[in-house]
This record gives structure tokens, C-alpha cells and sequence, in this order.
């Protein structure tokens, strides 16, 4: 029996070489794999069940293998290697919108409407005329002037006041 294995191992040795090629995609790294393999083959000899299909055998470890190693290859960091990446807080963001609410109620109606339907409700500036009965070229001012005042009163200037 030992022989015969080892006979069936050396005649199988091209078509290994031909899937580690596949899996490595590289003739130096598909070389070591089926050397791996061929180890690996030899010294589980005594789990290969004779008449089973040995091909697939020796596949099911190649593959194993080639999985195991791929694995160990990974880079793993540890948190204390992390580069820091700032996180805004939730309350930050909760005041950022807060800030956002109290500055989209000081715009004049007609101001916050044009926005809303601009910007959130992502109409086109045809469709947003169409609606409110004003030319493209209003619609277009007022956002314009709408996003200029938020923008305003969320650096803190409340002094500025849109026309």
C-alpha cells in the first residue's frame, strides 16, 4: 500500500501543479503549494480510504491549504496601531441639527419653500415654478438667497438678512 500511494502521489504531481497554478497565479508560489500539498498528502497517508477518489482527496488538501495560508498572510492591526480618526459625537450632531432647524425657520416663507423643493424634494426648477407660480428666474433667486442666509446664520453671522 505504501508504495502504490506513493506512486499515485508522484503520477499526480502535474495535474497539482497545473491547480496551484490556478489558485496562486504564480509559478514560484505554485510550486511551494504543491510541494505543501505533496507533504501534507504523504504524512495523511494513513486518512486516504483506498478505492475513494483520490484526485479529490488531494484537491479537498490543496485547497485547505491554499485557504489556511491566504489567512495567515492577512494584516491584522491591533487598536493600539490604529491611526486616530476623528468621529463627530452624537450630541454634536444633534446640535448641528438643531442649529439647522432654528436657521431653515428664520428664512422667509417663500425663501424656505423654494429650498425644500429645490434641494430636499429634488425638483426641477421647472416643476418648483410650475408650483409655486413664479418664473425659473425667482425660483433661482431665492434659493440662491436662501442658501446664502443659512449659510450665514450657521457661521454665526445673524446680522445678514436675505432680501
Amino acid at each position: 500500500m505504501p508504495q502504490e500511494f506513493h506512486d499515485q502521489l508522484i503520477s499526480f504531481m502535474p495535474k497539482m501543479r497545473v491547480w496551484a497554478l490556478a489558485l496562486t497565479r504564480n509559478r514560484a508560489a505554485a510550486d511551494d503549494l504543491t510541494q505543501d500539498v505533496a507533504t501534507k498528502a504523504l504524512v495523511a497517508r494513513d486518512c486516504f480510504i483506498p478505492g475513494t477518489n483520490f484526485s479529490a482527496w488531494v484537491h479537498r488538501i490543496m485547497i485547505n491549504h491554499f485557504i489556511s495560508s491566504v489567512r495567515s498572510k492577512r494584516e491584522f492591526t491591533d487598536t493600539e496601531n490604529m491611526p486616530e480618526v476623528p468621529v463627530a459625537a452624537a450630541h454634536e450632531d444633534r446640535t448641528a441639527l438643531r442649529e439647522l432647524g432654528w436657521a431653515l425657520e428664520r428664512l422667509p416663507p417663500d425663501q424656505r419653500e423654494a429650498l425644500f423643493m429645490i434641494v430636499l424634494q429634488e425638483k426641477s426648477y421647472e416643476d418648483a415654478a410650475e408650483q409655486t407660480g413664479c418664473a425659473i428666474g425667482t425660483l433661482k433667486s431665492r434659493v440662491h438667497r436662501a442658501r446664502l442666509q443659512l449659510r450665514a446664520y450657521l457661521m454665526g453671522d445673524e446680522t445678514k438678512m436675505a432680501a
